[in-house]
């Protein structure tokens, strides 16, 4: 039997427009092979003009700009990629010199591997005195950036461009419609409503934000955060494996977390032994590349896992998760748990999928949306649970009631996948800023007796109403990377959208073994303590306007430990083999049939977008008469 859900999204009208924390440069994206985070290329442009002599707090404005340039520096992770440029610093600003003074752009530094002692050395060389070519500072800027991939650029500066042509405004316009994968940020520095316009201006014909510092202390407080996001975009992550055609000939993994490439339509095998008693995971996540003007009606991927037993038997037990929109960036995982081990032969015909054994998983990605390259990466999870001879408490308790939160709210930039999800500390509010087509990750740890609930606040943006209408969403994944709570809406940027919504539960119960034998679906999936993720999706506008959605999550963590299971084998690197050193342990493939490129999910960067929640299943998006409809369907089978 299989079981199909279907929920529509709820549309809301909207209002206001919110502020922004910055985000700017590269955010790991993953870890690559190697172990090293990737982070997007940055660029700071930092506006040496003769206005930034005036007085501030730390002596003069441009002192307090390169003391936050310092501090940023010092904090920024070793493996980013950082570049400055600057401008004003060889003319001085009187009208006989504006000719020269709007040719002044310097690159100080090119986008590089992070050399904090070359960064530092060029900042205390920076003398304010000239004009303020915004506008040619961001081209140039742009075209030291490498060409392809996700950029960034984040822009200091104290007043409007001085200098025009060509109008800042008009050049991040020019960049977009270029189809340059380049978001810019920019930080008003004691600014006039004049400049606070066209900065603004610049950051939203880019996706990116704009944010007031209104002194020295906030700019240096402002500056770090750029650090945390950008375009977050997932890249897969993993020990190489090579998955075949046939089950016979498959590659037999240890618990661990691997990286494979899969094809269109394409069904490949993976093997795994698995004890008498134990429970199996399985869960494989494919990013799909951002693609413009794709057609909704052939916007749809979806994956399938089955599970086989011995000789090939099939074992009846399957997952589809789908997810429409595909092209706006989508991160979609399927997972499935199965306990065909845990249950004894009784010489029936279904003996050969129940016992301990070598089991074969299959991931086929049988629905393919137009545009899509013919291979993508595929990152896998296996995990082995062992048999339990003692299981723990048998109550299943309550779900979690959330508390609002006190103290001040926590900047926190979510990670963009898996890897490199952001931790929760417990208990609290945190705020982020997603851009329009992101996908991004955060991570709580639940021990035993534990469980957790949280809501979601998408603000406003002051973005295009009921014009510009864009889906939104949360799911909940458990250690397995099984979608365990999940809830979706429509968000037009005039009003914020809540969620859960008031149908819907964003809570799980206390973590124990025993939930898995409840009556209630999505707590029998409430039963592994361990990381927790929470995933928050913004898509891209109907309309095509890029501002960012500031986002508000509280949670709420509760419960004592417990003592857990007792298992009746040691669990050794851990159920997942997270306490091995590197993200799995070696694999043996008995009959490779392709190398894995794991570079190719360059192609896919933005795994992290769209529409509808990838994991959140399938999302179908409706346009009803000359009205706009947008409704977004879940749907997910298992059997």
């Amino acid at each position: 039997m299989s079981r199909f859900t279907e929920r529509l999204i709820r549309p809301t009208a909207a209002a206001a427009i919110g502020l922004v924390g910055l985000a700017l440069a590269a955010l790991p994206a993953q870890a690559d092979d190697s172990g090293t985070q990737q982070y997007a290329p940055t660029m700071l442009i930092l506006d040496a003009s003769g206005s930034m002599q005036r007085p501030d707090p730390a002596g003069t404005m441009m002192d307090a700009a390169k003391s936050a340039v310092r501090n940023f520096v010092g904090s920024a992770p070793a493996e980013s990629q950082v570049g400055l440029t600057v401008y004003g610093t060889a003319t001085g600003n009187t009208e006989a010199e504006k000719t020269a003074g709007c040719r002044d752009v310097q690159v100080l530094h090119k986008p590089e591997t992070l050399d904090k002692a070359a960064l530092t050395s060029a900042v205390d060389g920076i003398k304010a005195s000239g004009w303020t070519p915004m506008g040619t500072a961001l081209r140039q800027a742009a075209e030291t950036l490498p060409n392809s991939g996700p950029r960034s650029i984040v822009l200091v500066s104290d007043g409007d461009d001085t200098c025009a042509p060509p109008d800042p405004c008009s050049v991040a316009r020019e960049l977009k419609q270029k189809g340059v994968d380049l978001v810019m940020h920019a930080i008003g520095f004691a600014v006039d409503a004049k400049a606070r316009a066209q900065l603004t201006c610049m950051a939203q014909a880019t996706g990116g934000t704009y944010t007031d510092a209104a002194d020295g202390p906030a700019l240096e407080r402002t500056l770090p955060r750029v650090t945390g996001a950008a375009l977050r975009n997932y890249k897969a992550a993993g020990t190489p494996i090579t998955g075949t055609k046939t089950y016979d000939t498959a590659p037999k993994a240890t618990p661990g977390q691997y990286l494979d490439t899969i094809g269109q339509k394409e069904k490949r095998y993976w093997a795994i032994d698995v004890p008498d008693g134990a429970t199996a995971y399985f869960s494989g996540t494919v990013s799909f590349p951002r693609q413009p003007d794709v057609s909704i009606t052939s916007d749809l991927n979806s994956l399938e896992l089955r599970v086989y037993g011995a000789d090939g038997t099939d074992c009846n037990a399957r997952e589809l998760e789908q997810a429409s929109m595909s092209s706006d960036g989508v991160a979609l995982t399927v997972a499935r748990s199965f306990d065909g081990a845990t249950k004894k032969r009784t010489g029936g015909s279904m003996d050969r999928c129940h016992g301990s054994g070598t089991y074969y998983f299959t991931l086929d990605w049988n629905n393919v949306s137009s545009g899509v390259p013919e291979r993508l990466p595929i990152e896998l999870l296996f995990g082995v649970e062992p048999a339990v001879s003692n299981s723990g408490p048998t109550a299943v308790l309550p779900p979690v009631s959330i508390t609002e939160p006190t103290g001040v709210a926590t900047p926190l930039p979510g990670g963009a996948s898996f890897n490199v999800a952001s931790t929760l500390a417990g208990s609290g509010r945190y705020t982020d800023t997603i851009q329009q087509g992101e996908y991004v990750f955060y991570r709580v740890k639940l021990d035993w007796g534990q469980g957790l609930a949280y809501r979601v606040r998408f603000e406003p943006n002051g973005g295009g109403g009921t014009e510009n209408i864009m889906n939104v969403g949360t799911i909940l994944h458990g250690p397995s990377r099984e979608r365990v709570l999940s809830d979706t809406g429509a968000y037009t940027g005039n009003s914020g959208q809540e969620m859960p919504g008031k149908y819907v539960r964003l809570a799980t119960a206390p973590i124990r073994y025993n939930n898995r034998e409840s009556d209630d679906s999505e707590t029998r999936k409430q039963a592994m303590a361990g990381w927790h993720y929470i995933a928050v999706k913004v898509g891209s506008g109907s309309k095509g306007d890029n501002r960012p959605v500031p986002i508000q999550l509280d949670l709420t963590v509760t419960g004592d430990q417990e003592q857990g299971p007792t298992y009746s084998t040691a669990v050794g690197d851990g159920v997942f083999g997270e306490k091995s050193t590197g993200t799995g342990k070696p694999v043996q493939s008995r009959a490779p049939d392709q190398a894995v490129n794991s570079s190719s999910n360059t192609d896919s960067e933005s795994s992290t977008n769209t529409m509808l929640i990838a994991g959140i299943g399938v999302a179908g998006i409706a346009v009803i008469g000359a009205l706009i409809g947008w409704f977004a369907v879940r749907r997910r089978r298992r059997s």
